[in-house]
């Protein structure tokens, strides 16, 4: 239930509407949106940054989060250890219990091998669940895997690699397929076809959906999946706390914590998949995040001291749909099918500021824009946002269509007595996804052999902004791929395996005489007060 002061807004909010259905907001143009993105948006506030001193990376910025992980050392005594004697032995370690992990593990267990999963919380507890709008793959008759790679490439400022673009558009079909014969359920039109939808940013219907939880449904049938499989160990709340690697350099296993029994384990692997997911839980610059309890950017740090190169941890995606009231809903989001519908991004003046089909990191500068020169809607506590008027759907659609089409959505603040089809909601970007990560090849390995990265934790894919949908193509595209890539050393000597390589970064640390109370990897977040 709204309190008055929000109230008195909305009236206000309600007086334009007619107006602005009739109203056609243009798209702005490049050197517009180049304005609106170094002034407003998160990414270009340079007191936010630092430049990285040690590792692989050395000389290269990010933010003083990431910045403050990567010059840290861990919180864990190894010494007692004992690397002769791995506690478990496998041909494939996969480090995540989300869709990419669970994906690679699938893929990895088809071609033989065998599989041990281990992940920080519950099997499927990951950023998967949270995807709500949908996955984009190109299946439409009006749409092509070459309008596809266009459309991301525009999204990413021509920043992401083409190579892995390439790969992720091309195999969105197929990835398609395999979902539907797992028995994933796809929402179909008036004659039992698959229903695509369009998205910001994208030139063609391409989202694919299961109501506004798409990404718990395929969780969900991901889960039964992997649990049926006889050559898949789950190594359920054991999160990786260092990775192991033989004379070499090459990756041969993982330290994990057993956080249960407080003790440590040693897996042995042929091959090691990292699928850990983003860092969203650090609250970057303070925002508030839609990112599950687990998102503590553990691949980061796990492979930059094992010497894997980084790319594109300069840049963050915010959402721009994120709930600001009531308090404890706070970072829930709005999924981007309601304004792809016609939705209005509404200031406390009652005028319409954006287009609402922009990209994602474009809408969120126009957003902070609008709240910073004093055009946002304040609520009691103190929090700022902006109105996504969603009767304007109920108008458009008639009565019944939000509760029919966003049933999460639509019985999640009906909880809280706020009727999404009569009241609108307030929102601000909210920290969403990681765009950068551990870099990867077609395959998902990293530049230590042996190696590989599928989902949030890989860079290289989505340049400085994602589009919308394709992180849930992303991890089945890079999942599968990188699962039947690490199948494949099975038949390899994985060697004895060390901690060398966090010694020698340790020594790294020590000699630039760099000192920090941070201990990594973080594994959970402390409580921090986010905006």
């Amino acid at each position: 239930m709204y309190p008055q002061q929000l109230i008195e807004n909305i009236s206000l909010l309600e007086k334009t509407r007619d107006f602005r259905l009739n109203e056609k907001p243009s798209s702005l143009h490049e050197e517009e949106k180049k304005s609106l993105l170094e002034t407003y948006h998160p990414d270009f506030k340079l007191s936010a940054f630092r430049t990285l001193r040690v590792g692989v990376n050395r000389g290269d910025r990010t933010v003083h989060e990431i910045a403050d992980l990567l010059e840290a050392f861990s919180s864990f005594d190894y010494r007692e250890i004992d690397f002769e004697s791995p506690d478990i032995e496998t041909d494939v370690l996969v480090l995540g219990g989300g869709g990419a992990g669970i994906t690679a593990a699938l893929f990895a267990e088809s071609t033989g091998a065998k599989v041990v999963l281990a992940t920080k919380l519950r099997l499927g507890n990951s950023n998967t669940i949270m995807a709500l709008g949908g996955m984009q793959a190109s299946v439409d008759e009006n749409d092509s895997p070459v309008k596809h790679f266009a459309d991301t490439m525009v999204a990413g400022q021509f920043k992401g690699r083409k190579e892995l673009i390439r790969v992720m558009v091309d195999d969105g079909p197929r990835i398609v397929k395999w979902l539907l014969e797992l028995g994933v359920n796809f929402d179909r039109d008036e004659k039992g076809n698959l229903l695509t939808k369009k998205a910001g940013g994208s030139s063609a219907p391409r989202i694919l959906s299961i109501g506004d939880y798409t990404g718990l449904n395929i969780i969900k049938i991901l889960k039964d999946e992997i649990r049926n499989r006889e050559n898949v160990e789950i190594l359920e709340f054991s999160p990786a706390v260092e990775l192991t690697t033989n004379e070499f350099g090459e990756c041969n296993g993982a330290v994990l914590f057993d956080l249960e029994r407080k003790r440590f384990f040693l897996v042995k692997a042929k091959a090691v998949v990292l699928a850990t997911g983003g860092s969203g839980r650090l609250h970057i610059q303070g925002f508030q995040t839609s990112n599950n309890f687990g998102a503590t950017g553990d691949a980061i740090v796990l492979a930059y001291r094992a010497g894997a190169k980084l790319e594109g941890l300069d840049s963050f995606q915010y959402h721009p749909t994120g709930i600001v009231y009531p308090d404890h809903m706070v970072g829930v989001l709005v999924t981007e099918a309601i304004r792809s519908l016609g939705a209005h991004l509404v200031n406390g003046r009652g005028e319409r500021f954006i287009n609402e089909l922009e990209t994602r990191d474009v809408v969120s500068a126009a957003m902070i824009k609008e709240c910073e020169e004093g055009r946002g809607v304040k609520t009691p506590s103190g929090r700022i946002g902006v109105w996504l008027d969603t009767p304007v759907l109920t108008l458009k659609f008639g009565k019944g269509f939000l509760m029919k089409n966003f049933p999460a959505l639509y019985r999640m603040f009906k909880r809280v007595k706020i009727d999404i089809e009569k009241r609108p909601l307030l929102v601000y970007p909210t920290l969403h996804y990681q765009n950068g990560g551990v870099l990867i090849d077609e395959k998902g390995e990293t530049t230590v052999k042996n190696l590989f990265v599928a989902g949030e934790a890989a860079g290289g894919i989505h340049g400085r902004n994602r589009l919308m949908g394709n992180s849930l193509l992303d991890i089945f595209v890079f999942g599968r791929r990188a699962g039947l890539a690490a199948a494949r050393r099975k038949y390899k000597d994985a060697g004895k395996q060390t901690l060398k390589h966090v010694d020698r970064y340790y020594n790294e640390l020590k000699n630039l005489r760099i000192t920090t109370v941070a201990k990594t990897p973080r594994i959970f977040q402390e409580f921090i007060v986010v905006k």
